[in-house]
């Protein structure tokens, strides 16, 4: 596939099934994302991958999370966490490692880890992989990320989940790029 055919037409696709990307997939998808821009190369991500058992563990942890929110809390807001993580055969995690550095800023260091996360997309969709960026008030739990093992100055910036598409991939909406691009002219 073209560099610019993915560039172009990549689309979220929400419905997903067996099979998870390969292995030789997986690679692809996480080269991809290393070639991310990197001021400083301090490679500001890193991912972790869910499936099979796996994501029904994290249905549990996402459960909890709801539950320590505080308030009243109904069946299906619970059963609707817990089903999350089993929408695709695998879930990446992606975690911007914020760093304290003297020239890269920490809302570059998360750009960053957001355009790897994007070329995970691009990756995907590449290959045929059905791929949708999901997040939501439970990405940023502290308890979500505790049970997740993050560490200091990490944090969650997406969940990827990726698989098969159960439908044909929709097709990518044509917008007009002069509804946001427009010439700078400095003041004399």
């Amino acid at each position: 596939m073209e560099a610019l055919d993915a560039l172009l037409n990549r689309v979220s696709v929400p419905r997903l099934v067996e099979p998870a990307p390969s292995a030789a997939q997986r690679e692809a998808l996480f080269a991809a994302a290393l070639r991310a821009p990197d001021h400083g190369q301090l490679r500001p991500w890193r991912f972790l991958t869910v499936e099979g058992a796996a994501r029904e563990q994290l249905g549990e942890l996402l459960v909890e999370a709801v539950q320590l929110q505080g308030g009243e809390v109904t069946q299906a807001a619970l059963d609707k966490a817990r089903a999350m993580p089993l929408r695709a055969p695998l879930v990446v995690v992606v975690v911007a490692r914020l760093q304290e550095h003297f020239k890269v800023p920490r809302s570059e260091q998360l750009l960053a880890a957001g355009c790897a996360a994007h070329g995970i997309l691009l990756a995907a969709y590449a290959q045929g992989i059905g791929a949708v960026w999901r997040t939501g008030e439970l990405s940023y739990s502290p308890h979500v990320a505790k049970g997740l093992g993050l560490e200091d100055g990490e944090e969650i910036i997406a969940f990827l989940y990726l698989g098969t598409p159960l439908n044909e991939p929709r097709i990518a909406p044509k917008v007009d790029t002069a509804e946001f691009v427009s010439a700078w002219t400095a003041k004399a």
